[in-house]
């Protein structure tokens, strides 16, 4: 762009940097020009930091009519009422960033406790202990537990362990289900509720089955997708006579003017009751002509009793005559037609529509396996069947729970369930809160009740119900959840007891061992220097918690220290991705007038978060890329190519994802681009997001063989590695293809590899490298091709790969090739090339932690400092530090450096290693509460269960 030059007063600016000024201020001045409009219309602005947006903002229809103004029309105002001079920064930039005092750390709805670990210990021995047919609910409670670690697959697998065990129909629908939906198969265009992936846990036919058979929960099903059509089987059987085929009877019932002859032993032997009347001493017993007019059935309701009778089947009876036959069943007490009748109406439930049908005549004649199979219908169309009426109504109602309850179908595991996906579909909604006052009457145990009062009160805070709000939280506290005393602060200080507040958690941190959350929710309540040093302590204790970096570069912002602001939020996007964060940093740069960075950054967020709202929830991101797009250069596609590869090659994510994005606003329909973000997504540990991105590419797919891989990636990162590998194969069979091929080779070596598998992955990869497709692809190919080498000791093969893979730009080939020179005993030339990745990388952590493997004790240290301030989450430079601390006898030292960062990054490796100190120190107790932990983590790890059972041996016969 031109360099711009002085105009007078009275001339309209020309100039692409003067633009690029007169934007910027008036973005500043632009929340002060709306609420100045808007506030005699009353319209409310959130006033806190609630959720992930720095304001959050729900518009109403209000908010979007024509007459109110909006960036457009600022912008074309006339110079002379909108020129630099009139919008500096001194007098107006307060009015267009986020104030302070705006700012609010957020409560969880989660289950928090102040030692996380000893809880994670005593719920593993109550899994332990527990009986068998009991464990399906410990697991439900290990489930939210764990719900604040935001581990999918932890999470994922403490659901398959309830699935696995439970016992009754109920939950074993209300689990697949709920497993079904953590994949949202309801956004997969084609996909109906019931189809099956072909395992036991989620089958939908296997739900229904009332069988305790935890051994073959893992197992596949064994579901029959064809079958003969219904009405077919019926019309048939009326062609044939079979349904109306007389036989010789003593007993004749007449229904108004049909009589339907009946063996009188036969009907009799359908219930106590039946037996009485047609053998006892009722006046019936004696006759042979009944009349049943009365009693509400039809005639065709009557031969259908008939035929059960004699035969014990109604798979040829109308669905319509089998209600019916319920409905007598119930009356004359039938125990096993009614079951027969049960089954087969519920094995006709295959739509949303059958199961709105159905689920009255369940509930009135409560019918316990119709019942289920409607209810698998509405919680598998999850979240959309929220959005009927008549299921609000089912679930909702004030009647509700004792409706389902007489069926056998009212439960806290099924409202739990409900919930979530109602306070992640809309926190605030009339729904979320009706679903959990139900989630409260179904709970017992003690930690059901507090995970209702607790969640209940998140949902009421935020609808600034504080009264109500602040009772939920007292209560959870009062059950012993010491994290609901934040919440009740927070609502002490909204009804205007700041200071009360402020005592309340002072009191905690004295009484408890204080946590990040403690001093992150007291410097809510503090001012002046004392809040930031109770932020400082937030973050030394707990380095996650975004607020405290928001609030300090906000803080930076209002005394005019951008760069300052910038440094500070970049400290937490660098290890943690979140799209308020990623507004916030837009929103310096635009102050900066550093309009590339600002458009990188809202679409990066919107790759996050695509209905995103900014600045105060008052304009979409989608507009504001527009107007920026004016003061930054145009790409065309082949430039976007370029600078992807640009991106992809300096180890920069969240540039690539927001030319990802541009690309997409170009092209919106190709897959292979929601492909690539869900590459990246995954890379940022968004897997939200990507997830949401791989169902869009498979949606988006124009070929099905393309669609069978996404499909694959889908299974396999829900943890289907094996029907992966189905999806894989057969997309191979329909077309040789580079994704196709790469699939499958990435979920084989995702096993321990020997060298037949080994050898297959290797065929495969260079099978994909002969398909067409791009460089960064390839690149990523020939990375995972040298990885395999190198495992089956071919270096010189793997160096090849690795060097091919840097001639077309994949930079973390680096890594590779440094692993190579190192087994090569070439140190130097090792470290060199990390230094070479450190040089090229945005993203510089992982290459400093894998740096210091290659390099004397010093500079390890350093490179490890480092990784760790560029990224606290990343454990290896704990453990690292750790050990060299307890090779140096220093092992109350070693403990501590393992326990800091425990204490916000509960993590498997980490509690094996503190474990394994503690069993050397001869502490066995914490040795084995460690150890407990991490089995809640992974039941399966084998050094920790090794030196589990070894510790328990010892503290046994320490015992005696």
């Amino acid at each position: 762009m031109s360099t711009s030059t002085d105009q007078e007063p009275n001339q309209q600016p020309q100039s692409p940097n003067f633009a690029k000024s007169r934007f910027a201020n008036l973005i500043k001045n632009y929340s002060f020009n709306i609420s100045s409009y808007t506030s005699t219309r009353n319209l409310k602005f959130k006033e806190r930091c609630k959720t992930i947006q720095v304001h959050a903002f729900t518009p109403s229809d209000s908010t979007t009519n024509k007459g109110y103004p909006t960036i457009n029309s600022i912008l074309s105002t006339p110079c002379d009422t909108c020129s630099v001079s009139t919008l500096g920064k001194k007098g107006l930039l307060p009015y267009g960033l986020p104030k302070t005092d705006l700012l609010e750390p957020p409560i969880d709805p989660f289950l928090k406790s102040v030692d996380f670990v000893d809880s994670l210990a005593k719920l593993h021995r109550k899994i332990e202990e527990s009986l068998d047919l009991d464990k399906c609910l410990v697991f439900l409670e290990e489930f939210s537990m764990l719900g604040s670690l935001g581990d999918p697959k932890v999470l994922r697998r403490c659901l398959q362990s309830a699935r696995q065990h439970a016992v009754d129909v109920h939950s074993k629908v209300v689990l697949s289900a709920w497993l079904r939906y953590e994949r949202r198969e309801d956004e997969l265009v084609g996909i109906s509720a019931l189809d099956c992936i072909g395992r036991v846990l989620e089958c939908p036919k296997a739900a229904l089955v009332h069988k305790y058979e935890p051994s073959s929960a893992f197992d596949n099903c064994e579901c029959i997708r064809g079958g003969k059509d219904i009405e077919s089987v019926v019309d048939k059987s009326i062609r044939d006579g079979a349904f109306y085929s007389e036989e010789d009877g003593d007993i004749c019932f007449c229904i108004e003017n049909e009589e339907i002859m009946c063996v009188r032993g036969k009907i009799a032997s359908l219930s106590s009751p039946l037996k009485s009347m047609l053998y006892g001493d009722f006046a019936e017993s004696r006759k042979d002509r009944i009349d049943f007019s009365w009693i509400g059935i039809s005639v065709d309701g009557m031969k259908a009793v008939k035929l059960y009778s004699m035969s014990r089947r109604l798979d040829c009876v109308l669905p319509n005559v089998v209600l019916e036959v319920l409905s007598f069943a119930n009356r004359f007490c039938c125990e096993e037609m009614k079951s027969a009748c049960d089954a087969y109406l519920a094995s006709l439930v295959a739509s949303i529509n059958d199961a709105l049908l159905l689920i009255d005549y369940a509930l009135e004649e409560r019918a316990y396996l119709l019942a289920a199979s409607c209810l698998q219908v509405m919680l598998r169309e999850l979240p959309g069947s929220l959005y009927s009426s008549k299921v609000i109504s089912i679930f909702c109602s004030s009647d509700a729970r004792e409706r389902l309850e007489i069926v056998g179908h009212a439960s806290f595991m099924l409202y739990y369930f409900l919930s979530q996906v109602a306070m992640e579909d809309n926190m605030m909604s009339n729904v979320t809160v009706m679903l959990l006052e139900r989630l409260k009457e179904c709970a017992t145990a003690r930690w059901q009740k507090i995970l209702a009062y607790h969640q209940l009160g998140c949902v009421l805070l935020e609808r600034k119900d504080y009264v109500d709000a602040q009772y939920c939280f007292e209560t959870a506290a009062e059950l012993g959840h010491i994290y609901s005393v934040a919440g009740v602060a927070r609502t002490k200080c909204k009804l205007g007891h700041r200071f009360l507040a402020y005592d309340l958690i002072s009191s905690l941190i004295s009484k408890s061992k204080p946590t990040g959350w403690m001093y992150q929710e007291r410097s809510f309540y503090n001012l002046g220097n004392k809040k930031i040093v109770d932020l400082d302590d937030a973050t030394r204790l707990d380095p996650t918690l975004s607020y405290p970096y928001k609030y300090r570069a906000v803080a930076m912002i209002e005394q005019n220290q951008i760069e300052a602001a910038i440094a500070e939020i970049n400290r937490i996007v660098g290890f943690k991705v979140s799209a308020d964060c990623l507004e916030l940093r837009a929103w310096f740069f635009i102050v900066l007038e550093d309009y590339n960075a600002a458009i990188r950054d809202i679409r990066a967020l919107l790759t996050l978060e695509p209905n995103y709202m900014l600045f105060h929830g008052r304009i979409r991101g989608d507009h504001l890329i527009e107007l920026i797009s004016q003061h930054v250069q145009q790409w065309s596609p082949a430039d976007c190519w370029l600078q992807l590869y640009d991106k992809w090659s300096s180890v920069d994510d969240i540039g690539s994802l927001a030319v990802v994005h541009q690309m997409l606003m170009i092209d919106p329909g190709k897959s292979v681009l929601r492909f690539r973000q869900s590459l990246l997504l995954l890379r940022l540990n968004c897997q939200k997001a990507a997830m949401r991105s791989l169902r869009l590419a498979r949606n988006l797919s124009n070929s099905e063989y393309e669609r069978l891989v996404y499909e694959g990636w889908i299974l396999y990162d829900t943890g289907y590695r094996e029907e992966a590998i189905s999806k894989a194969e057969e997309s191979i069979s329909m077309q040789r293809s580079f994704e196709a091929f790469f699939l499958k080779a990435y979920a084989l070596a995702d096993t321990s590899l020997n060298p037949e598998s080994a050898s297959n992955v290797i065929q495969l990869l260079e099978e994909a490298l002969r398909c067409p497709s791009d460089g960064l692809r390839k690149g990523q190919a020939l990375n995972n091709l040298g990885s395999i080498y190198v495992d089956c000791d071919k270096l010189d093969l793997a160096a090849d790969c690795y060097v091919s893979a840097l001639k077309i730009k994949h930079t973390r080939a680096h890594q590779g090739l440094a692993r190579v020179y190192h087994l090569k005993n070439d140190r130097k030339a090792a470290y060199d090339e990390m230094s070479k990745l450190i040089e090229k990388a945005q993203n510089k952590a992982s290459a400093y932690e894998k740096r210091s493997e290659y390099c004397d004790r010093d500079l390890a240290n350093n490179d490890l400092s480092m990784a760790s301030q560029l990224d606290p989450l990343r454990t290896y430079p704990y453990r690292y530090r750790a050990a060299v601390l307890m090779d140096d006898q220093r092992e109350t030292e070693a403990v501590e450096e393992l326990s800091r960062a425990i204490a916000f990054k509960v993590d498997l490796q980490m509690l094996n290693l503190r474990a394994a100190f503690h069993e050397s120190m001869g502490d066995l107790v914490s040795a084995l509460i460690d150890c407990e932990a991490a089995l809640c983590l992974d039941p399966t790890h084998k050094d920790t269960l090794d030196l589990y059972n070894r510790t328990r041996t010892q503290a046994a016969l320490t015992d005696t």
